[in-house]
This record gives C-alpha cells, structure tokens and sequence, in this order.
C-alpha cells in the first residue's frame, strides 16, 4: 500500500492509500494539480464572527534551519452551526499547507478544540481529541467519479451535542 497524502495524526477521518505504484503516482499528481476536493468538519472555540461563508486567506510561517518560509494558504470555509461558546464549521482547503487549518482559526482567535499545538483558549487544554475530521474526499480518475466519506467518530459527535451544535 502507498499513502498518497497526509492527515496529522490527531485527525479522524478520510485516509486515501493506494493498492499499487501506478495509481499511488496517479493520485498523487491529482493532489498536486489540486483536482481532489477535502472536506474538513471542526469545533472551534468560541463564536467565530466572521462571514457565515468565504475564503480565508493567509500568510503562514515556518521555519526550515532557522530559515522563515512564507507559504500562502487558501481555505473555503462554511460555518455550521454557531452559539456563544462554540463555532461547527465546514473547511475546504484549497492549498494544502502543513498545520493550514489549525494555523488560520488559530490566526482568528479560535483555535480548534483539543488542539494542544494551535490554541488560543488555554482552558481548553483538558481534551484529549483534536475536534477536526476529514469528511469528505472526492476526485475523478480514468473518467470515473469517486467520493469517500467518514462519519465522525463518536467523541467528535458527543463534542457536538455537548456544545449543542447541531450537524
């Protein structure tokens, strides 16, 4: 088996492998001409007060050998479900950026909910479960359509009822 892309490891969801080299290649350079569409589902902490739907662009950094690399980064996002405590949003990365989802809500002050890398609401700390899930996965390849989902797994759905959010 060949992995053809990435998920941190805290993310549930969505895992493409390919069964041989010839389609690993394939898939591969559809992820590089970006003509694999990834939907993401998360929990942030706190009301996001932004658009209920739009593009977030940003400029993320990091850092090679001390050397600071600018990467830009695009995301479509739609926002779920909202109240005051807690954002359920939709997130669809249109670049493919190391951390992207985690590093821009974080940039917006509202870091994902168990994220102990990216957070901006240090009381948050106490859960163990990054609330990001890759959903959803569609391209096509030799003219067929594929589409793969994942239910979220159930610690992501009792977060949900818990910040009575509704998917």
């Amino acid at each position: 088996p060949y992995s053809v892309h990435r998920l941190d490891k805290e993310t549930s969801g969505v895992f493409l492998i390919a069964k041989n080299r010839s389609t690993a290649q394939l898939l591969t350079s559809l992820f590089r001409l970006r003509k694999v569409y990834k939907t993401y589902i998360a929990i942030c902490s706190g009301e996001l007060n932004i658009k209920d739907n739009g593009v977030l662009k940003d400029d993320l950094i990091r850092y090679d050998d001390k050397k600071k690399i600018i990467e830009k980064a695009e995301t479509k996002y739609e926002i779920l479900d909202k109240n005051n405590n807690s954002t359920f949003i939709q997130l669809n990365p249109i670049t493919g950026r190391k951390h992207q989802l985690r590093k821009q809500l974080y940039n917006l002050g509202h870091s994902i909910i168990g994220d102990k890398k990216y957070n901006s609401f240090k009381n948050q700390k106490n859960n163990k479960n990054l609330m990001l899930h890759s959903y959803e996965i569609k391209f096509k390849m030799n003219e067929k359509k594929y589409t793969f989902r994942a239910t979220p797994p159930e610690y992501f759905r009792n977060m949900l009822k818990a910040k009575r959010l509704n998917f």
